[in-house]
């Protein structure tokens, strides 16, 4: 395991990932970063936690829509998806802890 620098809406986190994931990593803390940042902008979510789920929640759903017929993920296996899937956990769940520590 290696450790990733990442900083997402402004908050520094050291993030895991497998060597050779890196790239993959930053670019989900960058998409991330500009989903919940886009969220806050808008002024109609308060707090980073719900800005996390409605970000989590918008992209789960473009997920899965991209998952159906001749969406990009259409080749993919169950388990495959599954995979990419449990990434984004990851993601999601190593950028909010430090924020469940606050309280």
């Amino acid at each position: 395991m290696i450790h990733v620098d990442v900083s997402i809406m402004g908050q520094a986190y050291k993030l895991a990932c497998r060597e050779g994931e890196e790239g993959a990593l930053r670019e989900a803390a960058k998409l991330l970063d500009k989903r919940m940042s886009a969220i806050r902008d808008a002024g109609k979510v308060k707090g980073n936690d719900r800005i996390a789920v409605m970000a989590a929640l918008a992209m789960a759903g473009e997920f899965l829509s991209a998952k159906t017929g001749q969406g990009p993920l259409s080749q993919m296996s169950m388990l495959e998806v599954q995979e990419k899937m449990r990434a984004m956990h990851k993601v999601l769940d190593n950028a909010l802890t430090p924020q469940e520590n606050l309280f």
